[in-house]
C-alpha cells in the first residue's frame, strides 16, 4: 500500500460521515425551537396556578411517555432494518404538537400539546441515534455522538436567546413566543425529509465481546427474548444509569429555582438554558474525542462528579453568581454522561440490536429520571424547598458512583 493511499484511508477513518452532520443540523433546528417553548413552559403553567407537584407529575408523564415509546421504536428499527420511516412519523407528531401547543390557552390542550411533542420525540430519537451507530466506525462513535449532540446544544443555546428577544418583541406574551418556536421545528422536518438518506447498510463495527458477530441479513423478531441477548455489560451499565437518573431531576425546576428564588424577570429566565447549554455544547465533542482514546468508564465517573458537584453549588448558592456556576456545572454533566452512555451502548451492544439497547436505556431513563425523580423533585420542591433538592440529588448521585467503581473492580477481575 502506498504512503499516498495509507493517508487516504486515516482521512477517511478521521472524517465523519455526512449523515452525522445533518442528523446535527435537523437537531440544532429542532431544539431551537424546542428552547424557545420549554423555557417558559413550567412558567406558563404556574401563572395558571398549578402546584409544583403537579407541574412535576406533568413533566414526568410526559417524558416517561417519550422514553417509553423510544423502547419500541427502537425494537422495530431492528426488525424492519430501516430508521427513517420511523423519524418521519416521530418528527410529524412533534411538528403537529407545537402547532397545537402554540395556539392552547389551558391547561389540557398545553398538557396534551406537550405529551405529543414527546411521544414524538420518542419515537424518532432511537431510530435517529442508531442511525449515527450505524454509519460511524467504533472508533470515531465519541466524536460523533459529540458532533451531533454539539449541535444540538447550539440549537439549544440560540432557542434561549431568540426566546428572550421573542420575550421583549411580543411584549411578554409567552404564547406569542410559542407560536415563533412553530417554524424552526417545520425547517427541521424539511432537512429530514428532502436531505437524510436511509443507509445503504448497517456498520458491524461495533460488536459487543460477549456476542458473536452476526450475519448480514439476521433478524430478530420483535420480543423480549431479545433482551438477555444485551449481554451482561450493557445490564450493568443500565444498574448505573437507573441509579444515576434519579438523580437527574427535569431542566424546569432550574428556570423556576431561578425566578422564584432570585426574581429572575421574566423576559430574562432563557439565560438559564443559555448557560447549561453553551457548557454543554463547548464539552460534548472533546469529550467525545477524548473517551474514544480513553477507558469510557472513566469519563462517567467525572460526569457523575460534576453531577454532584453542581448539586452542591446550586444548594448553597446565595447570588446569582453561584446559581450561574451550578447551572454550568450542570450543563458539563450532561455533556459527559449523555455521551458517554450513548457511546457505550454503541460499542457494547451487538449491531442487529442496537434499536433495542438504546430502547431499554431510553425506558430506563423514563422510569428514574423522569417519572420517579420528577415526582419525588417536585414534592420535595413543594413542601422542603428546591435546596433540599439538590441536595437529595446530590447524594443519589455519590451512590450511582459507588455502584460503577465496584462494577469496574467486577469487570477488571474478569
Amino acid at each position: 500500500m502506498t504512503t499516498a493511499s495509507i493517508s487516504k484511508n486515516n482521512h477517511q477513518n478521521t472524517k465523519i460521515h455526512s449523515t452525522v452532520w445533518k442528523i446535527g443540523w435537523m437537531m440544532f433546528l429542532i431544539n431551537l425551537s424546542f428552547v424557545m417553548g420549554y423555557s417558559y413552559i413550567a412558567i406558563y403553567m404556574d401563572s395558571l396556578g398549578v402546584a409544583m407537584a403537579w407541574i412535576g407529575v406533568a413533566e414526568g408523564v410526559a417524558e416517561a411517555s417519550s422514553y417509553i415509546m423510544k423502547l419500541f421504536s427502537g425494537m422495530l428499527s431492528d426488525y424492519f432494518r430501516r430508521r427513517k420511516p420511523l423519524m418521519i412519523v416521530g418528527y410529524s407528531l412533534t411538528v403537529f404538537s407545537r402547532i397545537l401547543f402554540s395556539f392552547a390557552s389551558s391547561l389540557m390542550p398545553i398538557f396534551a400539546g406537550r405529551l405529543g411533542e414527546r411521544i414524538g420525540n420518542g419515537i424518532q430519537s432511537t431510530p435517529r441515534d442508531t442511525m449515527v451507530a450505524d454509519v460511524v466506525p467504533a472508533k470515531r462513535i465519541g466524536a460523533a455522538y459529540g458532533l451531533k449532540r454539539a449541535l444540538s446544544q447550539g440549537g439549544a443555546f440560540l432557542g434561549a436567546i431568540v426566546a428572550m428577544f421573542a420575550m421583549r418583541f411580543f411584549d411578554n406574551d409567552i404564547q406569542s413566543v410559542f407560536q415563533a418556536a412553530v417554524v424552526p421545528a417545520i425547517l427541521a422536518y424539511c432537512i429530514l425529509i428532502f436531505f437524510i438518506k436511509e443507509p445503504k447498510r448497517f456498520n458491524h463495527s461495533a460488536v459487543s465481546a460477549e456476542i458473536p458477530l452476526p450475519e448480514e441479513k439476521r433478524r430478530h423478531p420483535i420480543s423480549l427474548k431479545n433482551l438477555p441477548l444485551l449481554g451482561k455489560s450493557f445490564w450493568l451499565l443500565m444498574l448505573v444509569a437507573a441509579i444515576f437518573m434519579l438523580a437527574r431531576f427535569s431542566e424546569s425546576f432550574l428556570y423556576l429555582y431561578a425566578r422564584k428564588t432570585f426574581d429572575l424577570p421574566l423576559e430574562n429566565v432563557p439565560l438559564v438554558a443559555m448557560i447549561y447549554n453553551a457548557t454543554w455544547c463547548l464539552t460534548v465533542y472533546p469529550v467525545g474525542r477524548m473517551a474514544d482514546r480513553i477507558n469510557r468508564y472513566w469519563f462517567l465517573i467525572i460526569g457523575i462528579l460534576f453531577l454532584v458537584l453542581a448539586n452542591m453549588v446550586l444548594a448553597n448558592a446565595s447570588s446569582l453568581t453561584m446559581l450561574w456556576i451550578g447551572i454550568g456545572l450542570w450543563g458539563v454533566q450532561l455533556a459527559i454522561t449523555q455521551n458517554i452512555f450513548l457511546s457505550l451502548i454503541a460499542e457494547i451492544v451487538p449491531e442487529d440490536l442496537r434499536g433495542t439497547g438504546f430502547g431499554c436505556y431510553y425506558i430506563i431513563c423514563a422510569t428514574s429520571e423522569y417519572f420517579a425523580c420528577h415526582l419525588i423533585g417536585g414534592v420535595v420542591s413543594q413542601y422542603f424547598g428546591q435546596s433540599r433538592m439538590f441536595l437529595a440529588s446530590g447524594v443519589i448521585a455519590v451512590f450511582s458512583l459507588l455502584v460503577l467503581i465496584v462494577i469496574m473492580g467486577y469487570k477488571n477481575k474478569k
